[in-house]
């Protein structure tokens, strides 16, 4: 839909404004949730007395509905289908290859980011609640940041963009790494909180642009990127994942939650002379013509 609705010109604002509403969200819904929950504890309606598991119950009715309504919404849309039918391809122009390698980099993180937080908050946080509290007060200004960048940034300060929250998260590593203690996850937290927005702000405009330049190069369709795309996420959030266990299963947990996240971040930091080089072919193309 993106590639659809968007210029290479204004994929900053879009994917800014997207990130904006994504903060704000993270924030307000588990807040609205916890204040549904724990009004409707207790709660006796029609005789009906309501705890906790009936709460979980309707806000998963609630998710649904909201669901439904997305789809709808989405119907009201005038997309077409794409004239080329055939999506699932191996062989692609080395660009896209280039791209892949960048996609299998992001992928790497991802597979930490989803549980390593998590893991690290509860062996040396314990309580959530003043965590929580700065995280949402960080990402509120977060919220705010991405969007300025978004409104503002052209493409060409997507590298800068890109390096600052890759510096950022490879300093959260390295405290963490070094301290790691409730002041090293509290860092190191707050870094992924300012690092991810910043990341995608400037990478999904990268390959955008990059699905440009291929899909007119190769003549094929669009979605046979973004499925192919997909695929490098996986294997680096697999390699990510590995990694962790690994050192976890053959050295120690601690030693995987101080020391892979750095070696992790290291290696994000190869995606920044490698996000150079796609985007300076990408724009080639337009220079040649």
């Amino acid at each position: 839909m993106a590639l659809n609705t968007t210029q290479d010109e204004n994929r900053n604002y879009f994917f800014g404004l997207e990130s904006f509403f994504f903060t704000i969200a993270n924030i307000t819904i588990p807040l609205a949730i916890g204040a549904l929950l724990a009004s409707i504890d207790g709660m006796e309606i029609f005789g009906m007395v309501f705890n906790i598991i009936k709460g979980y119950q309707i806000v998963t009715i609630i998710v649904f509905a909201v669901t439904i309504l997305a789809c709808f919404s989405l119907a009201q849309g005038k997309f077409e289908n794409p004239v080329q039918k055939d999506f699932l391809y191996f062989k692609f122009d080395k660009l896209w290859n280039k791209q892949i390698l960048l996609a299998a980099l992001k992928g790497l993180v991802q597979g930490f980011l989803v549980t390593a937080p998590a893991m690290l908050i509860m062996k040396y946080v314990g309580k959530e609640g003043s965590l929580g509290l700065i995280q949402s007060i960080s990402g509120g200004l977060t919220a705010i940041l991405i969007y300025l960048l978004g409104r503002f940034a052209k493409p060409k300060h997507r590298i800068l963009i890109f390096g600052m929250g890759i510096t950022l998260f490879l300093v959260g590593t390295f405290v963490n790494g070094f301290e790691l203690s409730m002041f090293g996850v509290m860092v190191f937290v707050l870094c992924k909180v300012f690092f991810q927005p910043l990341h995608d702000l400037a990478y999904y405009p990268i390959m955008m642009k990059v699905i440009d330049v291929v899909s007119k190069r190769e003549n094929r369709n669009q979605y046979a990127y973004i499925l192919n795309h997909e695929f490098g996420l996986y294997a680096g959030r697999v390699a990510g994942l590995g990694l962790f266990i690994l050192l976890a299963f053959y050295v120690s947990e601690t030693f995987a939650l101080r020391y892979s996240l750095i070696i992790v971040a290291l290696l994000q930091m190869i995606s920044i002379p490698l996000a150079k080089n796609i985007m300076k072919e990408s724009y080639a193309e337009n220079n040649e013509k």
